[in-house]
């Protein structure tokens, strides 16, 4: 197993010329700490413990908040879940008389750990399957209102002890050996921290990775691309809550009792603070966030009581100052920070780009897509009208997109293209009408049952993911040519499917003539490279339909005139393509069929030159029979 690679990251290149790698750095680290562990006092070893166990906790929310975009105040509970299946199972006479026959004593905290994971699994699915459908700052609100239900449960139940708590834990043994003092168990307290970071990582580096970081502020975007959003959020909260569930069994093992008190709200808000102070977007941020807290407090409550007497909590006053100058000064966390410091002498791990393009690992093959014959009818939408309350977006409108065609849709603004092109990819559902996709009804399917059919799109306002690079962007789209899930990317036995996944956005990438910009970060490129990225990340799904919401906007003549060669060797390719453009040169010279609306309403269909000698058309769209300008778009 190898270390996390990620102590210090990527996302800006170093100066000069770094000394070690990331993935070094992180291994002298641990070794260090290793090293010296047998040695340090017994305070110093007891602080490190807890720094391990907040840490554990703070990586979830690190994943929930900082990546999936999810703000939780109530992991703390689920620490106490974890804590108390533990402390009952462990010390509660029943359950020994039970188990008796079955479990060793020696066992019995296996079986607490086992029963913390099932309760924590269950309670967590069910919170978060209700909490999680709430926006905005209700999803918080409703964290802290089970958060506290939770820790004032723990104190009301007797056979958990109340308010009292439960005393006498036994300590964990492992092969024989007692772990009974801090020093012992400390140990195992990091390895499981460290196994937890590698195991994350892996998972962000992974087709599954990629779907959980488009969560935050890409649901739509990911939604179109096969992804579901509903799901991915919720096993994302079952993940934070079991690696809290985790923590809490350790510390129970840890300090021997267990009471309600370390499972308030405070604490939870603390461990959230420790996820967003060290940086919620970097897992190592969750390890710095912790460390820096728990030594904060451990200091102020040492100096304050000596300069301003022991009669009131200035700690907490103080406490709070400091982290409001830390959230005030560094938003993004210290990591960041720390990482553009560290950045002279420190250089990430060996570039991945080049590894994954060509995989020591034999590489898979992906789920294909067969194309239709020619000429069939792959989108179909019939009598679509759309209202919202009293306004008319959308009236009766028909048109089909047939294999190996190019069919535009053009209308001045306000005419009702972008919200017919939702309804024809599943974003939303026609007030009345029918769309059709190779065949099926889509009526009330969400926009990635369209993606499993075979329709990929664009988006007339890029959505891409803009710190992570062009080629992850890329194999985004891919997402449904995969099939393995979150255990195996975490234990890394995806590593040949997502080899695979790489070359295939690589190939996507080169085709639509970016592959310069492959591993550049996507916010970095023009909005009309953005553009082609879009389109590079709708091809690496392998659509039969293709849906282009103003391809051309952004791009130079040149670019435009290879958008327009590459369009051209998809349709002879078989693919329907469907194009919402407000370029009429563009459209004219590359249309098969042009539909043309106006307030909503179909007012003309038929061929280039069919629609340009339409008065209708003129009057419209044009702003009346101009001839210059009729003849310009020839």
């Amino acid at each position: 197993m190898s270390a996390p690679s990620n102590p210090i990251t990527a996302h800006l290149p170093p100066a000069g010329k770094p000394l070690v790698t990331s993935r070094q750095l992180t291994l002298v680290l641990v070794v260090a700490m290793a090293l010296a562990w047998g040695f340090l006092p017994e305070f110093t070893v007891s602080v490190l413990s807890n720094i391990g166990l907040y840490a554990l906790v703070a990586a979830g929310l690190v994943m929930l908040t900082g990546v999936g975009g999810m703000t939780s105040f109530g992991q703390a509970a689920f620490v106490g879940v974890g804590s108390y299946a533990t402390a009952w199972i462990c010390t509660s006479p029943t359950v020994a008389a039970w188990m008796g026959g079955f479990v060793g004593p020696a066992l019995l905290p296996w079986a607490g750990l086992l029963l913390g994971l099932v309760l924590t699994f269950a309670l967590a699915w069910a919170l978060g399957a209700v909490t999680l459908k709430l926006q905005g700052h209700y999803l918080p609100l409703c964290t802290i209102a089970w958060g506290l239900s939770l820790y004032y449960l723990f104190g009301n139940m007797d056979f958990l002890g109340g308010q009292t708590g439960i005393t006498g834990v036994p300590p964990l043994v492992i092969a024989g050996f007692s772990l009974a003092t801090p020093r012992a168990l400390g140990i195992v307290i990091w390895a499981v921290l460290l196994l937890a970071l590698w195991a994350l990582h892996n998972l962000l580096d992974s087709r599954e990775g990629r779907a959980i970081r488009a969560l935050k502020g890409g649901r739509l975007m990911a939604e179109s691309m096969g992804v579901d959003t509903a799901r991915h959020r919720v096993k994302l909260f079952v993940l934070a809550a079991l690696l809290a569930a985790v923590s809490g069994w350790l510390y129970a093992h840890l300090q021997r009792f267990v009471n309600p008190t370390p499972f308030n709200l405070n604490i939870g808000i603390e461990l959230l603070f420790m996820a967003v102070v060290g940086g919620a977007g970097h897992l190592w941020g969750a390890v710095l966030g912790a460390a820096l807290i728990t030594l904060l407090k451990e200091k102020l409550q040492d100096v304050l009581p000596s300069l301003l007497g022991s009669s009131g909590n200035f700690e907490v006053i103080v406490f709070g100052l400091l982290m409001l100058f830390v959230l005030q000064r560094f938003a993004e966390g210290l990591w960041p920070t720390l990482a553009r410091i560290a950045s002279r002498w420190v250089r990430p791990h060996a570039a991945a780009a080049p590894d994954v393009a060509r995989p020591a690992v034999p590489t898979v093959q992906l789920a294909q897509r067969n194309l239709p014959a020619k000429g069939e009818v792959l989108l179909q939408a019939t009598s679509v009208s759309k209202h919202f309350g009293g306004l008319v977006a959308n009236n009766d409108i028909s048109m089909t997109l047939k294999a190996g065609e190019i069919h535009a849709l053009i209308g001045p603004n306000g005419a009702g293209k972008s919200t017919f092109f939702n309804m024809i990819s599943g974003v939303d559902d026609p007030s009345a009408g029918e769309v059709r996709l190779a065949g099926q009804t889509m009526t009330a399917k969400p926009s990635r049952v369209f993606a499993a059919l075979g329709l990929g799109r664009t988006f007339q306002h890029v959505r891409l993911l803009g710190q992570r690079s062009v080629v992850e962007n890329v194999t985004l789209g891919a997402h449904l040519r995969a099939k393995r899930g979150w255990l195996a990317a975490m234990l890394r036995l995806d590593r040949a499917e997502e080899a695979a996944l790489m070359a295939e956005a690589r190939r996507q990438i080169e085709r639509c003539g970016l592959g310069a910009h492959a591993d550049t970060p996507a916010a970095s490129l023009s909005l009309g490279q953005q553009r082609v990225v879009e389109i590079a990340r709708a091809l690496a799904g392998q659509p039969s339909v293709l849906l282009l919401d103003e391809p051309a906007a952004g791009l130079r003549h040149l670019e435009k005139r290879a958008l327009s060669v590459l369009l051209g060797q998809l349709r002879a390719e078989g693919l329907g393509i469907l194009v919402v453009e407000h370029d009429m040169e563009f459209v004219m010279n590359l249309a098969d069929r042009i539909t043309v609306l106006e307030f909503g309403t179909v007012i003309a269909t038929g061929t280039p030159a069919e629609v340009q000698a339409n008065p209708r058309v003129l009057e419209a769209y044009l702003g009346g029979a101009d001839d210059e300008l009729l003849e310009e778009t020839r």
